[in-house]
């Protein structure tokens, strides 16, 4: 039986964060699109597990990873994951910590 990753070790979720990434890239060089997208969700699932989820505050405001200049305002976490909204958005969204990057110092427009 599988584990969640909210179970396994360091060690063990770098070994899967590692195993996912062989997937992924032979998923790609296959050309299979949509398994490379999924393995590639997964592994940002996983490395989210080895992030504190104490270190981020609702109120702060993060660039979001894979997005240049779009930045994330986080309205309270949930596990390891933060809610909130994108800057100038009041759609609420739910993003992996691993998906945001360095804390900004942006006063909301």
């Amino acid at each position: 039986m599988e584990k969640r990753y909210s179970q396994m070790s360091e060690f063990e979720l770098r070994q899967e964060i590692g195993h996912l990434n062989e997937k992924a890239k032979k998923a790609e060089q296959m050309g299979m699109v949509s398994e490379f997208a999924v393995l590639e969700r997964k592994v940002v699932m996983a490395k989210a597990y080895l992030l504190n989820p104490d270190d981020y505050k609702s109120g702060e405001v993060y660039e979001i990873t894979g997005d240049p200049g779009y930045y994330f305002k986080i309205n309270y976490m949930n596990g390891h994951f933060a809610w909130g909204h994108r800057l100038n958005s009041s759609e609420e969204e739910a993003f992996p910590i691993s998906l945001l990057g360095n804390l900004v110092d942006i006063k909301e427009k």
